[in-house]
């Protein structure tokens, strides 16, 4: 294979060319003006969705005075063969499989519940398109291992891993607002669940439902959906934890401060004894840092005054160097709770300031951007002058599709 030319680009690239672009107070627009390039590529390498090129960075260095900071974030390397992708992955399960002469062995269950794992980690961290793509991959692979030969207690833990992807797909979907392929999978995540009387997928599916009724407005379903799923939870699960915290975000919209509080307390409860796991990122188990943050969420939206200082904690924890921090769809979230807690504190200047660095992030979900809408007509109810700055940014990042 010819080797093609390809950049190295530190992660923290994107990140880097906004906050500096906003130091120098110059809006996307303007920016791009100085450059003779279009405002859509500066958005995309700002969301991390162009690489920028050796010759980019250095332009970019030049318009914004950077001293060559962000050419020191790309550099020029020679790639002989692409980047291994699932299904070149599953091609070699199916090849092993095979020599196995098609029974469905330990090792190749086992690669199939570390994919999940790893999969379901890389959640807070992947774009929901991006992650589609890999669920996908392995949901089509599996109907060829149900079909081997398999002991009962194989075949059980395949149909469990089946049902974690199946619920996985479905949250990606309903991030990207696809709610008729959301439902499709949800469905199917309950019944895999309920084949494998697997209860904390099930309680996981209405979970999931509850917060797909929230981004939509519909509290009153969510309410239901998400005690449902606290009656079917075993006791001290993820399931059990998640959807008590997702109780409380709806009764926070519901505008009940006392059941708003006292789910807070059931919170606070479940989570003081647990320890903070090896993987905190991993979307299906439940920590500390996440309480942390629905508490945050909870009273920002329930307009507590004690949301600011708890909103602060959290981004502090989240993304200490200011830099988008190495979960960067919760320090969006994380923003996006300041900004309402300082809006509700009379301060827009600095709720615009924290509304735009989200947005900007590019890490704000399709299913999240109703936040940042609330947040954005907050902000300019104000009248503060950053609120134009916050029009820009929230027209120029608003997800396809998202009126």
């Amino acid at each position: 294979m010819p080797a093609c030319v390809r950049t190295a680009v530190d992660l923290r690239f994107p990140a880097e060319l906004a906050r500096l672009r906003r130091e120098r107070g110059l809006s996307l627009r303007a920016l791009a003006g100085k450059l003779y390039q279009s405002k859509t590529l500066l958005h995309e390498l700002e969301t991390g969705r162009a690489r920028p090129t050796v010759e980019i960075a250095a332009r970019l260095d030049e318009a914004l005075d950077a001293g060559g900071r962000l050419s020191g974030m790309v550099r020029r390397l020679t790639a002989q063969v692409p980047e291994a992708a699932p299904g070149n992955e599953l091609k070699a399960w199916e090849l092993a499989r095979r020599v196995e002469a098609s029974d469905v062995g330990t090792e190749t269950v086992e690669r199939l519940e570390r994919a999940v794992d790893e999969l379901a980690g890389a959640y807070p961290t992947t774009r929901p398109a991006e992650l589609l793509t890999a669920v996908r991959a392995y949901l089509a692979y599996l109907p060829r291992l149900l079909d081997g030969r398999a002991t009962l207690t194989t075949r059980r833990r395949l149909i469990v891993a089946g049902g974690w992807l199946a619920l996985l797909r479905a949250t990606v979907h309903i991030d990207l607002r696809q709610l008729a392929a959301a439902e499709a999978y949800l469905q199917t995540a309950d019944q895999l669940g309920g084949h494998a009387e697997h209860l904390e997928i099930r309680a996981w599916c209405r979970e999931t439902r509850a917060w797909q009724a929230v981004t939509c407005g519909d509290y009153r379903t969510a309410l239901g959906l998400a005690q449902q799923a606290q009656a079917i939870a075993p006791r001290g699960s993820s399931a059990r934890i998640q959807s008590v915290a997702q109780e409380g975000r709806v009764w926070a919209r519901i505008g009940d401060v006392r059941r708003t509080r006292r789910a807070l307390a059931e919170l606070d409860r479940l989570t003081g004894p647990l320890p903070v796991p090896d993987r905190p990122e991993h979307h299906y188990r439940y920590d500390p840092s996440k309480a942390a943050a629905y508490t945050a969420t909870t009273l920002a939206w329930a307009g507590d005054p004690a949301a600011e200082e708890h909103a602060r904690a959290v981004l502090a924890e989240l993304d200490p160097a200011g830099d988008g921090g190495a979960r960067p769809r919760r320090v969006a979230s994380a923003r996006l709770d300041l900004g309402l807690a300082l809006v509700a504190a009379d301060e827009p200047e600095e709720a615009a300031a924290q509304a735009e660095v989200a947005i900007v992030s590019g890490r704000v979900v399709p299913s999240n951007w109703w936040r940042a809408t609330e947040l954005m007509a907050a902000v300019e109810r104000s009248g503060v002058r950053r609120a134009l700055d916050l029009r820009e940014a929230y027209e120029t990042y608003r997800p396809v599709g998202v009126a």
